[in-house]
């Protein structure tokens, strides 16, 4: 037999606030806020369609150089020689963002690292790419395949630079989730992202992301520009014990950027709450056990159970328990035997899974007839 279990949000948690959630406009052709840790979507805005990233699509080539720093192929000692073609297709001479890297010039992974985060040097990333792959042709097949491994389903790179080409491409939602990816993958590294300015051959350059100026609490991550992207922006603030990433792209000026970003985030930290629903391995519900050496077994979330929801809406989210009656023994620990179902209103039900707690062993053979005869006699408990 199946059972629900429903119950309110409010008999879990004490919500003091409760406004209604203002709409929110931008004039951003495309866009996206996110949560950080629990990846809920706050805002979208042709959030999933292939669009230029212009140097946005760094964050690729970045988050294949921090991985050959972790495997340990790659260190931030290592030296790099500044080629030609590095030069001319990414350097002063092509006119573009640079880290101004003379031909023939050797140059540690570490500051060609800040080049490319703070600087956005386009000349930085053909060196890496060139250096470690022996051309930016196959690097450029690492980092797609990096974004495969990612889940990023809306990508596509021709170079490591995100200058102009037809089949360059990243949707916001990805350039959200390489984000994350980077933040949580390499906690160690993300700080340079936070960097205000970098001196390389004596030129200082001053990193051209406006939330590191406009807003205390803003730490990462990378800005882009070409006339067919607009300006454009991968931010992440974090603010108390939460984090947002917002990603816009199609903005008409550096002036626009920075404030329909900031705008984004405050509207994000002052319109949702993360609320915890439930600890690891809190007890949601015990279940009777049929032909078991126990009578009940307690079914529990095997992690914490937090989501990103409107504070106007937290007052109205409904749980339900779904599990059979009684369950057959044996049972092994972490069998799953039950759902939440947590229903926010004007969103897809929410499905989090409910596992045994403890093993619980079948009866011998005489504790079997024993129980036959009570269910016959009883029915179930």
């Amino acid at each position: 037999m199946k059972i629900y279990l429903k119950f309110l949000l409010t008999t879990l948690l004490i919500i003091n606030i409760a406004f209604p959630a203002s709409s929110l406009e931008t004039k951003a052709k495309n866009a996206i806020l996110m949560d950080y840790d629990t990846g809920e979507y706050l805002y979208t805005e042709n959030a999933f369609v292939p669009v230029p990233p212009a140097s946005m699509s760094k964050l690729m080539t970045i988050y294949v150089i921090f991985s050959k720093i972790k495997d340990g192929s790659l260190s931030l000692e290592d030296v790099f020689t500044v080629s030609e073609n590095a030069w001319k297709t990414g350097g002063a001479a092509s006119g573009s963002s640079t880290m101004f890297l003379p031909v023939g010039d050797k140059v540690t992974v570490e500051n060609l690292i800040k080049g490319i985060i703070v600087q956005s040097g386009n000349d930085a990333c053909i060196v890496a790419a060139e250096n470690i792959s022996g051309s930016e042709e196959n690097f450029v097949d690492l980092m797609n395949e990096k974004a495969k491994e990612l889940g990023l389903k809306n990508s596509h790179f021709v170079n490591s630079t995100g200058l102009p080409h037809p089949d360059h491409r990243m949707s916001v939602e990805d350039l959200a989730k390489l984000a994350q990816a980077i933040i949580r993958d390499f906690p160690e590294y993300y700080p340079i992202f936070s960097q205000k300015n970098f001196t390389y051959n004596n030129i200082l350059q001053g990193n051209r992301n406006p939330l590191l100026y406009t807003m205390p609490d803003a730490d990462g991550l990378k800005t882009g520009h070409t006339e067919e992207a607009g300006h454009c922006l991968a931010a992440s603030v974090k603010r108390d014990n939460r984090r947002l990433i917002g990603v816009m792209t199609g903005l008409k000026s550096n002036k626009e950027r920075s404030e329909e970003a900031e705008k984004l985030m405050n509207w994000g930290f002052r319109e949702f709450d993360n609320y915890t629903l439930f600890k690891q391995y809190q007890r949601i519900v015990s279940v009777p056990v049929y032909m078991g050496v126990e009578k009940n077994i307690d079914l529990v979330v095997n992690n914490n159970v937090i989501m990103t929801i409107a504070r106007n809406k937290a007052r109205d989210v409904k749980i339900t328990a779904v599990y059979e009656k009684p369950v057959k023994a044996p049972i092994e620990q972490g069998q799953k035997l039950g759902e939440l179902h947590i229903q926010i209103p004007e969103e897809e039900v929410k499905i989090i899974p409910l596992y045994a707690d403890h093993s619980v062993h079948k009866l011998g053979f005489w504790g079997r007839i024993l129980s036959n005869i009570k269910y016959i006699l009883f029915g179930a408990e």
